[in-house]
C-alpha cells in the first residue's frame, strides 16, 4: 500500500461519510433530492450506500480489497449522480464535485483493483 492511495482513501472515505450523513436530514439535501425528482426513500438509501462505501474504503487502507469493492461503490454511485444533473440540465459547475468524487474513486479502484481478482 503507497501513501498517495492511503491519502486518497482517506480523503474519499470522510468525504463519503460526511455526505452519507448528510443526507439522513439536511435542509439542503431534502430539498437537492424533491428538486432532482426522487423520493424521500431514495435519499436515505443513498445516504446508506455512500456512508457503507466511505467506511470500505477508509478499512480498505488495511484490506485492499475493501478498498476496490468501496471504490467501486463510490464510482457507481457517483456516475448515477452525473446523469442526474443532467437529467435536471445543471451546469458544468454543479457537477464538479461529482466528477472529482468519481475520478478520485477511479484512482483508487484501479491501485486496488488487482485484489479483486
Amino acid at each position: 500500500m503507497n501513501i498517495l492511495s492511503i491519502i486518497l482513501q482517506v480523503i474519499l472515505g470522510l468525504g463519503f461519510l460526511m455526505f452519507g450523513f448528510m443526507k439522513f436530514g439536511s435542509k439542503q439535501m431534502v430539498e437537492g433530492f424533491k428538486q432532482y425528482g426522487y423520493p424521500g426513500w431514495f435519499r436515505t438509501f443513498t445516504g446508506i450506500v455512500e456512508v457503507i462505501s466511505g467506511i470500505l474504503v477508509i478499512t480498505g487502507i488495511w484490506n485492499g480489497t475493501l478498498a476496490a469493492w468501496g471504490s467501486l461503490i463510490i464510482v457507481i454511485t457517483m456516475i448515477g449522480a452525473i446523469f442526474t444533473h443532467l437529467k435536471i440540465s445543471d451546469n458544468v459547475k454543479q457537477m464538479m464535485m461529482p466528477i472529482f468524487l468519481l475520478i478520485l474513486g477511479l484512482v483508487v479502484l484501479l491501485i486496488n483493483s488487482g485484489t479483486l481478482l
